[in-house]
């Protein structure tokens, strides 16, 4: 063990922290995985851009069409509980290195001609490759950075997953116009290969990752950085699995996931619908401002990233850092929903940015959870809270088109335009999906302000079943 008169060997955590090494490549690994969060962001958001062109070119309804968009988050629980458990035994570098590689390759299907099936099969088996990016991304930053400094790097890993539509949106846009809706997908494909040549060079675990004793980092830390693990949140013991997901604290997260997610599956395939059917803006003004609730999100992101850094390096709990910004983003987000209908023109977009923006902060959720079990629990814990949560995300986009073709909107033919009778019962269906993403919403504020509690749960964790 270490003490605070040892001198370290290279290459260990006290050395990396003493010589600022660590910090270095800690920043390189986190913006890699932001640039991670955008492209797999990007993904979600392209479908909802090549609507306008692909739903008559492939003879999709508005029904057809949300299915579709439901079906990327088919697999998405599977394969988030599936990797979480791989996470156990094989390192996250790699995981995130196979995850980028079949993003990028399942891409290319609908840049050579496929169809409306073909489309549905891809978007399956993306969805499910794109699972557990959130829960792998926070799982990998959060080995590069101590307990106390977590709540920033985090969130700019958050800031990453609204950056993606913010990037793809005018640039996607721009594509289509230019060369086809599908080559849309085909720069998605050529920009993941790339991102998985860079991490294959540069990405690696972290000195918190929890692949060395939990007394011997803990011993580390104390001797020469008492500021990285103030909490002690490293030096915590496994414990069952089971006993956490059956906490207030993994209910609370799961109902405030249930409302991103279900949030998110709404605006990446139908706001762009709205903006240009109800709203009237141009392709190239959808490209733009469907870009203003991802911007908005991300500044609301890093401001509260920063926010809970703050607190907690001057001894906030994690509730009252993460949990509690988080649940009144939600309520905001919810309220804002709710008065959409009532709205129309400039102030709907103004609306529609703040409450989108308010409630794609889903990152939060599993950050937080994660300080109540040890690291080595830490990619399990948050992939299984992003496959249950995900619910939301499969249900909103075929609910919102059912809501749609019940008000009698229809999709036009091949080269026809959308003429008024169209366009109203549009915006009834739409108007009414608002309504219910508001409710959902504060549920999901009223859940996590209540119940989310991530110092209490793993304090009793603790308590219980260690000893």
């Amino acid at each position: 063990m270490s003490s605070s008169t040892d001198a370290p060997d290279a290459g260990t955590l006290t050395t990396a922290v003493r010589t600022g090494r660590m910090n270095r490549r800690a920043w390189l690994v986190t913006a890699l995985l932001v640039l991670f969060q955008v492209i797999a962001f990007a993904d979600k958001a392209v479908l909802g851009l090549v609507a306008g062109e692909a739903m008559p070119e492939l003879g999709i309804s508005a029904v057809e069409f949300g299915f579709i968009g439901s079906a990327f988050f088919f697999l998405y629980s599977v394969a988030s509980f599936g990797v979480g458990m791989l996470s156990r035994r094989v390192s996250v570098t790699w995981i995130l290195l196979a995850m980028g590689v079949f993003w990028a390759v399942m891409q290319f299907p609908m840049l050579v001609g496929g169809g409306a099936a073909l489309l549905l099969v891809t978007r399956i088996l993306l969805g499910g490759a794109e699972g557990p990016a959130t829960a792998m991304s926070l799982a990998s930053v959060h080995g590069w950075h101590a307990p106390a400094n977590r709540a920033l790097p985090s969130n700019l890993v958050a800031v990453g997953s609204a950056l993606g539509p913010v990037v793809a949106a005018p640039a996607l846009a721009w594509v289509i116009v230019a060369f086809g809706w599908r080559w849309a997908f085909g720069v998605l494909g050529i920009v993941g290969l790339a991102w998985a040549v860079a991490w294959l060079l540069l990405g690696s675990d972290g000195p918190f990752a929890g692949r060395r004793t939990a007394a011997a980092t803990a011993s580390e830390d104390r001797a020469d950085a008492p500021a990285a693990d103030a909490t002690g949140v490293d030096a915590q013991r496994v414990v069952p699995i089971r006993a956490l997901l059956l906490s207030g604290s993994f209910v609370a997260a799961v109902l405030g996931g249930f409302g991103n997610f279900w949030t998110q599956g709404f605006l990446t395939t139908w706001s762009p619908q709205y903006l240009s059917g109800v709203v009237g803006l141009s392709l190239g003004q959808v490209g733009v401002v469907s870009t203003l609730p991802w911007l908005f999100g991300a500044g609301l992101l890093l401001g509260l990233g920063m926010l809970g850094r703050t607190l907690m390096r001057r001894g906030a709990s994690v509730r009252s850092g993460i949990a509690v910004p988080f649940g009144v983003a939600a309520a905001v987000a919810g309220v804002s929903f709710l008065l959409l209908p009532a709205t129309d023109g400039a102030l709907a977009v103004v609306l529609l940015t703040v409450a989108a923006g308010c409630s794609i902060i889903y990152p939060m959720l599993p950050s937080a959870l994660a300080y109540a079990v040890a690291p080595q629990q830490r990619g399990l814990v948050m992939a299984v809270l992003g496959g249950v949560a995900s619910i939301g995300a499969i249900c909103s986009p075929f609910v919102i088109g059912v809501l749609m073709d019940t008000a009698g909107y229809r999709a036009p033919a091949a080269g026809q335009q959308r003429t008024a009778e169209m366009v109203a019962n549009m915006a009834t269906g739409l108007d009414h999906g608002f309504l219910l993403t508001g409710v959902v919403l504060l549920l999901a504020a009223i859940a996590t302000l209540l119940f989310l509690r991530p110092d209490r749960t793993g304090r009793r964790l603790q308590e219980r079943h260690t000893g």
